[in-house]
Parts: C-alpha cells; structure tokens; sequence
C-alpha cells in the first residue's frame, strides 16, 4: 500500500506523521511525505519572486523534521515541497497521481486531547477527496503506538447508507489484524420503526449479515467480531466503547455524495466527534 502525508510543521503535522507510522508499519506501506507552500503570483515587485524562494527553502527545513521521525521509526520515504493556491487541492492531485490508498493528516488542536477537530484542510479533504482519509485524533503523537492492532468498520444499518465494510476488509487483511463490525444504535432513530424492540431486532439482524460477509470475504482473519452499541443518542453509544491507542474505526461517505468522492454526512461527522481513535473515511461507491 502507498501513503501520502500531508505535512505542517505544527503539533498537527506531528500528529498526522505519528499516525502514518503506526499504519506503516502495519501495512509495510511506502511512503511519501508533502508540504505545500502557497504560490505567489507575480506582480511586478521584486521582492516577491525573492519571496517565494525563501518559502520553498523554508520548506524544505520544515519537511526535514517530518523525514527525521519516518527514520527514527526506521521508515524510509520520499519528500516533496509543492507549490499551490490549495493545501488539500496541491495534496488530492499528488496522492492520485502517486495511486495511494490513503492520504494521512492531522486534525486541529483545539480543546483537549483526544477526539477530532476538524481542521481547514481536513475538512476540504472530507468534503471533496477521491482518495480514503486517515485523520488523527488531537494528541495522537504524544504517546502513538508503533502499530495498529484492531480495525473497527462502522458498519451501516439502513438501506442507502454506504458501506465502509469492503475497504475495512482489505485493510484489515493487508494488516493481519482483527476487525470488529459496529453497528451504532440510538433512540433517534425510532420515528423509522414501531417500536424499540423491532428497531433492535433489525439492528443485530444487520449485524449478523455484516459479520457472515466478513467471515466469507476475509476467512483467515485473526479475529472477526461484531458489536451492537446503543444509547439514547449517538454520542451516549458512543461512549460505551473502549479504544485502545492502537484501534482505527473506518467510516463511510454520505449517501449524498457523488461517487467516488468523500463527502462527510451528519451522522459520520457526530462519530468522528466522538471517536477516540484515528479515523478513516472511505469514499462512497460507484
């Protein structure tokens, strides 16, 4: 597998680069590691052609510190400073033409540790990307794991909803590693059915189907699971889930998003809220 890292030299970039090492290393991936520096268009001023060497050799320093750590982890890769009007635009184009399977950020640094904030250029990427998105919870290189050892896909349980199932197959087999199916249910959701009991049946029922597709798709995994959270909201089952520093929980696009594109729908972005593990979100479907 091919990783793409979109770089800041900020706490965020840390972050996102702690992440990319853990995935790494799990999925013996390469590597490549950019930065981009904003393009100056010429206006007739002399300084500003000065200007934009300084911010390319500036970057250049700054990706050093990004390269530094993939050695310390004894990972090798590539490094680019690009020029461009767009951050995630610049990095898009990059991470198609190089093929990656992912693109790995950072998200921002708001509040406290732990969690997801969604930063500018998370949120264009989560809105726009071809491409599956890793982002890193806030503080996630203050004490990252050397490798991930679970994968959990949030599976859906309502017709339409795309399905991050395949992808959290694939990555889950590269890995070797467990994958746990997660069907969140809530009380919100009652207006679509009679009652609580049929709307819990329907849910274990969804389940049950999720995990006989994984068994059948993935039959050497080390550990295929399947779990029911519930709660009165979506950010009450949220919480009755235990992460490990190692988890990912793999999520879906909106059912309103064009093919092949991510687009971060209302309840993705509530998980993402409330996760405590780096996510991935998957593009949806054809």
């Amino acid at each position: 597998m091919h990783l793409t890292v979109g770089y800041l030299a900020t706490p965020t970039g840390d972050d996102g680069v702690a992440l990319a090492i853990a995935l790494a290393h799990t999925l013996d991936a390469t590597v490549d590691v950019v930065l981009v520096v904003r393009h100056e268009l010429p206006d007739g001023e002399p300084g500003r052609g000065q200007y934009q060497e300084i911010l390319l050799e500036r970057g250049q320093d700054w990706i050093r510190g990004a390269v530094d750590a993939f050695a310390a982890a004894g990972i090798r890769v590539e490094s680019t400073v690009l020029l461009g009007d767009s951050f995630p635009e610049a990095l898009m184009n990059f991470a198609e033409e190089k093929n990656s399977d992912l693109i790995v950020v950072g998200g921002a640094r708001d509040g406290l540790f732990g969690g997801h904030i969604i930063g500018p250029v998370a949120g264009a990427l989560l809105h726009s990307s071809p491409i599956p998105v890793a982002l890193a919870t806030r503080g996630y290189a203050e004490d990252a794991p050397d490798r991930i050892d679970t994968i959990t896909a949030a599976v859906p349980t309502k017709p339409g909803d795309d399905n991050p199932l395949p992808f959290a197959l694939e990555l889950a087999g590269a890995a070797g590693v467990p994958l746990r199916m997660l069907s969140l249910v809530s009380s919100e959701h009652l207006a679509d059915t009679d009652d609580v009991a049929e709307l819990r049946a329907l849910q274990l029922a969804a389940a049950e189907a999720n995990l006989a597709v994984a068994a059948r798709e993935l039959p050497d995994a080390p550990e295929l699971d399947s779990i029911v959270a519930g709660g009165r909201t979506l950010e009450s089952a949220l919480k009755k889930l235990t992460w490990s520093d190692a988890d990912v929980l793999v999520i879906g696009s909106s059912r309103f998003a064009s093919p092949k594109r991510i687009f971060l729908g209302s309840t993705a972005s509530r998980i993402l809220a409330g996760a405590g593990a780096p996510v991935i979100v998957v593009p949806r479907a054809e």
